[in-house]
């Protein structure tokens, strides 16, 4: 196991400040400073399953791709990271998994260790995660069982400024990625947390979205639905998991 870290745009003396947490019965952390849960207390892992990895109509897209980028907001667990890695490793011919993600606070060990030990179909994939862990402000890069992580521990809104397009930017200090192919918008509850569901933010994630590309969220907001399809993408309001009446899935139009 090998872990690196992109040293570039980090602010200086800056700490990473893991969140405060309370957990509720079955492991399941909630954020107090959100007062929102990190997962589904019907199940983490289906919810994962049914809402992000179906919702960008995955594992089935993996097919005959060389190279898939994921990229979410709200890395949180690393519960969809863990999950999506699970859907790759059963494939015969696995893609090359690039996964972009946005963390304002970051768990600390002990927190991610004690929030994943609730997914023991995870275990492996869950100790490969913690020996890479010890992110700091600003972008990290991971390698994890195979596939890269990047990480951005900070304000989104800020961070995703720094992220250019290969066919785009060719030099430079950005940190450079390709299209992204699907997005896991999986913020706390809108409600609670609107930063990450700002309009400017989802412009400018749709920038980073390939011609293909698309999106799949638990929330169903009118006005998150009314971002998204102003930043370009068209959307469709689906079933949700656990009694969930919606959620939405997207493409970029």
């Amino acid at each position: 196991m090998s872990a690196s870290r992109q040293e570039q745009n980090k602010p200086a003396n800056t700490p990473v400040e893991a969140p405060n947490l309370e957990w509720l019965e079955g492991e399941v952390p909630r954020a107090e400073g959100f007062d929102d849960t990190y997962f589904s207390k019907a199940g983490g892992l289906e919810e994962t399953r049914h809402v992000f990895l179906a919702g960008n109509r995955l594992p089935e897209r993996f097919s005959a791709r060389e190279r898939f980028t994921i990229a979410e907001f709200g890395f949180g667990t690393g519960l969809n990271f863990l999950t999506t890695l699970l859907a790759i490793e059963k494939l015969e011919r696995p893609p090359k998994l690039t996964f972009v993600s946005f963390e304002l606070h970051p768990m600390n060990t002990d927190q991610l260790a004690r929030a994943l030990g609730a997914f023991p179909e995870l275990g492996e994939l869950t100790s490969k995660l913690l020996s890479a862990w010890g992110p700091e402000p600003g972008w990290n890069r991971l390698e994890v069982a195979g596939a890269e992580l990047l990480l951005g521990i900070g304000d989104a809104r800020k961070l995703i400024d720094q992220l250019k397009l290969n066919a785009v930017e060719g030099k430079g200090e950005a940190l450079m990625i390709a299209p992204v192919d699907a997005w896991y918008l999986d913020g706390f509850s809108p409600a609670k947390n609107p930063q990450l569901w700002d309009a400017d933010l989802l412009k400018a994630a749709a920038k980073l979205t390939g011609s293909d590309g698309t999106l799949a969220t638990y929330t169903s907001a009118g006005w998150v639905r009314r971002n998204l399809q102003a930043a370009g993408f068209v959307i469709e309001k689906v079933s949700g998991f656990a009694g969930k009446r919606e959620m939405v899935i997207g493409q970029k139009s």
